[in-house]
């Protein structure tokens, strides 16, 4: 791979401008918008590499060149042409993004559009359907998880939040750039188009009347169906689903993160059938 580097000594150099104050909610909507994203540290970054994405430019610490260098340098997949790098100081580095970058690298990128449902699932075996979520560390905790277990796609309702958000790729460790994502746009009707796709649907829920997990076959094609923490799936998505399932845990708590959740049912459906 092809490496540009380019010292950078004054935090308001426009070549650097995808990456000015990562913090800035409102300052990073008006200059991401559908269009680019941050993978922040070096494994998110090398997925990134992974991935196919367009990389806009990466930003490095001086003191972490030799170990970029090295990281381009053994890409052999997913990435076609020159990547500029640019690299600073520690000070001009923290005033740049806002922040004491500790992990020492970020990269922009082009976003590509999330697909629609019908088009993720010819293929597909053991889906992660998410409705409601709002937290990124949550959602990036899903993603590398479902990596983990052979979750892919991910579909997420109209609500859940942007899965490029920064939190969401650096929790993910930038797995969730290695998946599909689809959006959902009639919610919670997708689920039928699922179901029609011989999908059977687990709508995870606290509740006692649920079926336990531990007390089920695992289908030939599955779609995990999991909401917001405290929320929990609505109403309408519960009846769509065909089977309530509940991870069975002590009385003395209601419920488990949702991260946490994910984790535990994915995991089941690697275990030998009955």
């Amino acid at each position: 791979m092809i490496v540009e580097v380019d010292e950078v000594d004054d935090p308001h150099d426009p070549r650097v401008t995808d990456f000015v104050d990562l913090t800035d909610a409102a300052w990073r909507r008006r200059r991401e918008r559908d269009e680019i994203f941050i993978a922040e540290g070096f494994v998110a970054v090398y997925r990134l590499l992974e991935s196919g994405h367009t990389v806009r430019a990466v930003l490095v610490a001086r003191r972490k060149l030799d170990r970029l260098t090295e990281l381009l340098a053994s890409t052999t997949v997913g990435h076609v042409g020159a990547v500029p790098v640019y690299v600073a100081g520690e000070q001009v580095l923290a005033a740049t993004v806002g922040f004491n970058l500790h992990r020492g690298v970020v990269a922009a990128a082009d976003r590509r559009p999330l697909a629609e449902v019908t088009t993720v699932l010819g293929s597909a075996t053991r889906i992660a359907v998410l409705e409601g979520l709002n937290d990124p560390e949550n959602l990036g905790l899903i993603a590398r998880t479902a990596k983990a277990f052979g979750f892919d796609p991910l579909v997420l309702d109209p609500t859940c939040i942007d899965p490029y958000y920064r939190r969401t790729v650096r929790v993910s460790m930038g797995e969730i750039l290695r998946l599909e994502v689809a959006r959902s746009r009639s919610w919670p009707a997708d689920l039928d188009t699922i179901r029609a796709a011989g999908f059977e649907t687990w709508a995870m829920t606290p509740a006692a009347d649920a079926t336990d997990l531990w007390d089920l076959d695992v289908p030939d094609r599955l779609a995990v169906v999991l909401g917001a923490e405290g929320q929990g799936l609505h109403g309408a998505t519960l009846a769509r689903s065909h089977r309530r399932v509940r991870i069975p845990i002590s009385s003395a708590v209601d419920s488990i993160n949702v991260g946490h959740a994910a984790a535990v049912t994915f995991a089941a459906t690697t275990r030998s059938r009955h």
